[in-house]
């Protein structure tokens, strides 16, 4: 079992998330078995695909507290929606998705992503074979996983790039990325009937887990060629462990310049690329990663449970901390006349 990945975990279990999404989307449904907003939630799901199988973070907490993956099925469902809806919105306040697909407009879309996010968690909370009081616990995890995604969206939205910190951008992480996460481990340990003080642990391995993500996420946009966080100004931790590393005035006016001119060139974006990807600048971005993987390891040990499933848990640990960035080679030295 302590070769088993996330992704082979997900492999055994993705018929019976999809059976838990399926159940939902038939809630939408009035009797005849049609429904608008049932198809616009199908579309948008198509269209708004999650790369990585990540639902089957709260099935592993379960696990580990209990031994059993499946009776958490309906809150990977429940991430799915959650995501799909989040990733949607994200797209919109980057300027994007003024078109979802050619089957979905954007108001579509839009109307879609709201029952997809909110309603369906809903119901799906309501709907689990659970006492009064675990629902009502349950219901509130996602209301705060909203406030608090959306809190850390909007830090992100209007991030002060002249003044951002790695503790600044931190922060924001922890709200974004960091916040869903801790709803849905959070959910998954008190459907796992966990202590207080265990549920609070799985909140911030969550946040931790979170921000992990996130820097996973920056380093795909730069290796798939994508560069949206630089044509969108984003404030990234990347970033700002570049800011930290220039005190000199000239130093960091340039890399101001550079983020800026980013937005509108290619020049500016192969520029600032290679001020990220500094030597110095990566070593910093690499140790903080092993800082926050190794915080969350900790958290894991304190909470021990099913070790096969820990291990599991703690390879997607280690595959969110690694380290893809390399260096940019040095530009050649022109040869003298």
């Amino acid at each position: 079992m302590n070769s088993v990945t996330y992704v082979d975990l997900h492999q055994q279990v993705a018929s019976d998330i999809d059976i838990e999404i399926e159940a939902a989307l038939a809630r939408l449904a009035p009797a005849s078995g049609t429904s608008a907003a049932k198809s616009a939630v199908v579309r948008l799901l198509r269209h708004q695909k999650l790369r990585h199988p990540l639902s089957v973070l709260p099935m592993l907490v379960h696990a580990i507290e209990t031994g059993k993956p499946g009776p958490a099925a309906p809150l990977s469902a429940v991430h799915v929606l959650w995501w799909t809806s989040a990733c949607y919105l994200d797209d919109l306040a980057d300027g994007g998705g003024t078109t979802a697909s050619e089957t979905l407009s954007q108001n579509e879309a839009l109307l879609a992503s709201v029952i997809s996010g909110t309603v369906l968690p809903f119901q799906i909370v309501r709907a689990l074979p659970v006492s009064a009081e675990t629902q009502v616990a349950l219901t509130a995890e996602v209301a705060t996983g909203w406030v608090v995604g959306t809190e850390g969206q909007l830090v992100d939205i209007d991030g002060d790039v002249e003044h951002a910190t790695r503790a600044s951008v931190v922060e924001a992480y922890r709200g974004k990325s960091g916040g869903p996460f801790s709803m849905i481990t959070a959910m998954a340990a008190i459907l796992a009937d966990a202590s207080d003080e265990k549920v609070e642990l799985w909140r911030e391995f969550g946040y931790l887990f979170g921000i992990l993500w996130q820097i996973f996420n920056d380093q795909e946009d730069i290796l798939s060629g994508r560069n949206e966080d630089l044509l969108n100004g984003t404030v990234t931790y990347l970033l700002s462990c570049a800011l930290d590393g220039t005190p000199t005035l000239p130093a960091r006016e340039h890399l101001l310049g550079a983020c800026a001119a980013a937005r509108h060139s290619e020049e500016g974006r192969a520029e600032l690329t290679r001020l990220l990807l500094a030597p110095d600048v990566l070593d910093r971005y690499r140790a903080d990663l092993d800082g926050f993987r190794d915080a969350s390891h900790r958290l894991l040990d304190a909470l021990g449970g099913d070790e096969q499933y820990t291990a599991i848990l703690r390879h997607l640990v280690d595959h969110a901390a690694g380290m893809s960035l390399r260096p940019t080679p040095p530009a050649p030295v022109a040869a003298s006349a």
